[in-house]
């Protein structure tokens, strides 16, 4: 298998036409391939998301990440452009369905694309996957914990954003949904909620909720990391694209 690939920052239309950062990493070979759009957490557009970006690509997918703090704090670091995203609130959600778009566009634009496209978040971003999945027409969306879909946030949460599960029934594609059990953000009940809302509505769908983890078991840096979950998501993920991605 030729796994080459070409990584690099590309600058893509977003919302409202706003030229905005992305990075893109796809396979160097002819194709067809799937994309899929990563949207990253909270914590931003960082060296962490760029490396998920580019293990999408070594499996054979076209891969995007657009900077949503592109407008806040063009030029800063993942920390500083972080913390004036917070300040603001995080992201509109109609400014992230437009930049994730335009992610999209982009990808089926690549002269290797099969025009197949995908969504998948983290934490924040998970919450986002869902969002552009009921605002967009995708082939397949992942939520990664994704608080926020059922509930608002605390008043201690520096996000401010509204529920989403009034948008469920416009769910657009399959939807794969991974989570801790020991997480608060989003907790059991609201993943069992939500789960309960697509059934209702026959939106396919498949849910996994890992014993032992908690928030961000996928974060390889950080002390929640959990390598068995992990693992398994992972799998799951890529049976998931193999499936829903395919030429």
């Amino acid at each position: 298998m030729y796994d080459a690939m070409l990584a690099e920052t590309v600058e893509i239309s977003g919302h409202g036409g706003d030229q905005i950062e992305a990075y893109l990493a796809r396979p160097m070979a002819p194709g067809p391939f799937g994309g899929v759009v990563v949207i990253h957490h909270m914590p931003g557009y960082d060296a962490e998301t760029k490396e998920i970006t580019r293990r999408f690509a070594a499996n054979g997918y076209a891969a995007i990440c657009p900077n949503l703090y592109s407008r806040e704090a063009p030029g800063a670091s993942p920390d500083d452009a972080a913390a004036v995203a917070r300040a603001a609130g995080g992201v509109p959600d109609e400014r992230l369905v437009g930049d994730v778009a335009g992610a999209a566009a982009a990808l089926r634009g690549l002269g290797s694309s099969n025009g197949r496209v995908a969504t998948i978040g983290y934490c924040s971003g998970g919450r986002q996957s869902f969002l552009a999945a009921c605002n967009l027409k995708l082939d397949a969306a992942v939520d990664c914990y994704g608080a926020f879909v059922v509930s608002s946030p605390p008043p201690e949460s520096p996000l401010r954003c509204a529920p989403l599960l009034d948008q469920a029934e416009r769910l657009s594609c399959p939807l794969l949904g991974l989570f801790g059990a020991e997480d608060g953000y989003p907790g059991p009940d609201e993943v069992a909620e939500l789960d309960k809302r697509l059934a209702e509505l026959g939106k396919a769908h498949e849910f996994h909720t890992y014993e032992g983890a908690g928030h961000a078991f996928f974060a390889v840096d950080r002390v929640s990391y959990r390598p068995e979950a992990a693992k398994d998501g992972w799998q799951r993920i890529f049976a998931f694209f193999g499936q829903h991605l395919a030429s």
